[in-house]
């Protein structure tokens, strides 16, 4: 009974593992999901953190055009993770709000990546998952 206790500690741990890379990686199907922490983590000075993920085709004019979306909305990235592998993108970023701007910015910032994709005419499958608020 020990051995299968202990078993399925690995196998926990291996899907654990999987799961991670999997967020990381580009999917087959355009995606988009805004979340807030829920919670204001930027030292007390009333700003909202927000997570926003981007899946989609590649294409030149991707960067550019997350950045512009960034700054008419005036977020401050905190960090930004990008990965692609064959002709895919998976764009993380962690954007910070402005004191004025706060849960506005989250529903702007998901319809902005929204309008992103719609321009991205090469992609067929599509799967938005709106902004959603973790407690």
């Amino acid at each position: 009974m020990a051995k299968v206790v202990e078993r399925l500690k690995e196998l926990k741990q291996q899907m654990s593992e999987i799961t991670q890379y999997s967020e990381t990686f580009p999917s087959e199907s355009d995606e988009i999901s805004v979340l807030s922490t829920g919670g204001d983590e930027s030292g007390g000075d009333g700003r909202l953190i927000l997570k926003a993920s981007l899946c989609c085709e590649d294409r030149s004019d991707l960067i550019p055009d997350l950045v512009g979306i960034l700054k008419s909305l005036h977020l401050t990235t905190l960090r930004a993770e990008m990965a692609t592998l064959g002709g895919r993108t998976r764009n993380v970023l962690v954007v910070a709000t402005d004191k004025d701007h706060s849960v506005e910015s989250m529903h702007f910032l998901h319809n902005s990546l929204n309008s992103l994709l719609q321009h991205n005419a090469t992609s067929q499958r599509r799967r938005v998952v709106g902004p959603k608020f973790i407690a």
